[in-house]
């Protein structure tokens, strides 16, 4: 009996539909028969006197209106409102089509037998696909087991949720989990509400494999304190997107997603102030060095809703300066010219600037990866110190109206070259900005960002998911971190802020301890920390050692002191130490010349010590 059901699940449509179709052909002289019989009180009653096989014909009318309304073109396991619509409509027909025989044949169809077919009718139709869906849903779901589900959240999002995984084939919702202590213990679409502390206890008991998280207008801070709260479980925890994104109104099963490392370490984002935003966009040419980047790609998207003049995007790796290329033109009808090329060309910078008449550029280019810098020292310095020293040259010789470096937390008492050499940068940007002051040049620093190129998050998701073990530098490493979108608009805005020569800091918050990062991931996955020296829990952290020129934690200032608020409450204005241009232009001549030699090398990390706050260098430099 399985099988042939199964069998008649997987038919083609065609058969489905001809199924139906024989199935009421088969049952309406029933009920026919049933409405005479009731009538009269009598099981033996004569069904459609004085018209030969009276029954058949009726049952064949009542299957042609049922074809012709369309009735059959429902799915009967997913049928709704508007398929009960359908069916009354058909019946509707049905009963006048009744009356109409009486009236025009010889049969003999009392006035209540319409009214009464037309009642059981309705109910056979509503009745068997009810009875055909609980069969095949039941016969599906045993093949394929389904997760229990704790929904957080009983509000109207929490409540389309439970609907739509009662439809489901894979969910099962369990019940509801609210803070509204006047609902606790309430039912709520045949679901208990339980208190927060409740369901802690309800979570084995009921053998939840899932907490769904319905709160699309919750903030980071709420979310990030329920994800802990919930992390003791031990379960997988998921979400549906914000309130923004679920702009038709209904939620889908793909709506269902992981919780996002980057919504609970990110800070509730501070509304940008719209007069920075488009002070330096609106209307201009624009460019973004290193466009292909992390950074980059997304200061590009940040400029295009701003409305610039033209955009263009210099980039060097031909597939990243592709990617962004193509993604902006598809979202924006703004013009948009990609330009294949490196920072350390100041002629083609030059003539890219002439040729373009740019107003503002966004200094994104640089290699950011330390241990590989550390092991490149001469090429990092020259794309990240003397790219930056040809940009900004080419920007003030060609009239450029603001130019925005973007620099790192690793610049302040670096203990690496990649660092080193953004500092470098920083002071080559504040010198030339105090010897002109035609352009209006400005350095913006902030921290790591989650989802870049070199980030740990999706190499922590990646060990997470081939079942660890997760590697961490060290216990107590930590970093300040900010998401690629808030660091962006806030990158534009203190460009917009700027006089010359400025040295801006981001707000990034309160620094996180890798570790305890590693363990949230692992926790939100639905798995335990395996710890050191034991068989228990799922997934191990393994720390492997700083790496060549990696610090415990970074800094934002060289000195605490010199600082100013702005008028943005997530901008810092800094005053640190410079030196004159006069100076620092033969260094940078010099280190443009350097080759891949020890002599050169000692020479270039000589400066690093001497101009560099913090500077030493480590054992593990390179002759690369």
């Amino acid at each position: 009996m399985k099988s042939l059901i199964l069998g008649l699940v997987d038919s083609s449509r065609i058969g489905k539909q001809s199924f139906l179709v024989l199935l009421d052909f088969l049952v309406f002289p029933v009920l026919l028969w049933l409405c005479y019989a009731v009538r009269e009180f009598n099981l033996g009653a004569e069904v459609v006197p004085n018209l030969a096989f009276g029954s058949i014909w009726i049952s064949a009318l009542a299957v042609a209106i049922l074809i012709v309304t369309g009735t059959y073109h429902f799915i009967v396991r997913s049928f709704n409102e508007a398929f009960f619509a359908r069916a009354a409509f058909a019946t509707g027909l049905m009963v006048l089509a009744l009356y109409g025989l009486a009236y025009c044949t010889p049969a003999f169809i009392p006035t209540s037998i319409p009214v009464m077919f037309g009642f059981a009718m309705f109910a056979w139709i509503w009745f068997s696909r009810g009875v055909i869906r609980f069969v095949i849903k039941s016969l599906m779901r045993a093949e394929v087991p389904r997760k229990r589900v704790a929904i957080y959240g009983a509000g109207y999002a929490g409540q389309q949720v439970a609907a739509l995984l009662n439809r489901s084939d894979e969910h099962f919702p369990v019940f509801f989990i609210d803070d509204d202590a006047s609902l606790s213990g309430q039912i709520i679409a045949s679901l208990k509400i339980y208190n927060a502390e409740q369901a802690l206890r309800q979570l084995t008991r009921h053998q939840i494999d899932e907490i769904l998280i319905a709160l699309p207008s919750a903030s980071r801070v709420r979310k990030s304190e329920i994800v802990h709260f919930l992390e003791p479980a031990h379960l997988k925890i998921t979400e549906i997107p914000g309130l923004t994104k679920l702009v038709d109104g209904e939620i889908r099963i793909s709506d269902i997603q992981e919780v996002d490392i980057i919504d609970l370490l990110g800070r509730d984002p501070v509304p940008p102030v719209e007069s920075l935003l488009k002070k330096n966009i609106q209307n201009k040419a624009v460019m973004v060095t290193g466009a292909g980047g992390s950074i980059g790609s997304e200061l590009c998207r940040q400029i295009i809703k701003n409305e610039p003049k033209l955009l263009i995007i210099y980039e060097l790796t031909e597939f990243a300066l592709y990617s962004i290329d193509k993604e902006l033109r598809l979202n924006s009808q703004a013009e948009i010219i990609p330009i294949l090329g490196s920072v350390l060309e100041q002629a083609k910078l030059e003539r890219v600037i002439e040729q373009y008449s740019v107003q503002t550029v966004y200094h994104a280019a640089a290699y950011k990866h330390v241990p590989l810098v550390e092991c490149n020292p001469l090429a990092g310095l020259k794309n990240n110190a003397i790219g930056t020293a040809f940009s900004v040259n080419a920007a003030v010789k060609k009239g450029v109206e603001t130019f925005v470096l973007i620099s790192t937390d690793k610049a302040v008492r670096p203990t690496n070259v990649m660092g080193a050499s953004k500092r470098m940068a920083e002071l080559y940007c504040q010198a030339l900005a105090a010897a002109q002051d035609q352009t209006q040049i400005s350095i913006v620093r902030f921290g790591n960002v989650l989802g870049s190129s070199g980030s740990v998050v999706p190499l922590f998701k990646q060990q997470i998911a081939k079942g660890g073990p997760i590697t961490v530098t060290h216990p107590d490493v930590t970093r300040y971190f900010m998401t690629i979108p808030e660091a962006s608009q806030l990158v534009i805005q203190a460009g917009a802020l700027g006089h010359g020569g400025d040295v801006f800091l981001l707000d990034m918050g309160e620094p996180v301890r890798i570790q305890d990062l590693a363990r949230q991931m692992i926790s939100l996955s639905g798995l335990k920390v395996r710890e050191s020296g034991s068989e228990n829990g799922d997934i191990e952290i393994q720390y492997s050692g700083l790496r060549p020129g990696e610090k415990l934690y970074e800094e934002l200032l060289i000195d605490q002191e010199n600082t100013e608020v702005t008028e943005h409450s997530r901008i810092l204005r800094s005053f640190e130490k410079q030196f004159p241009l006069n100076e620092l232009y033969p260094i940078f001549e010099h280190l443009n010349e350097l080759t891949a030699v020890q002599d050169d090398i000692d020479w270039a990390l000589r400066q690093l010590e001497h101009y560099v706050d913090g500077y030493r260098r480590g054992k593990e430099i390179k002759v690369n």
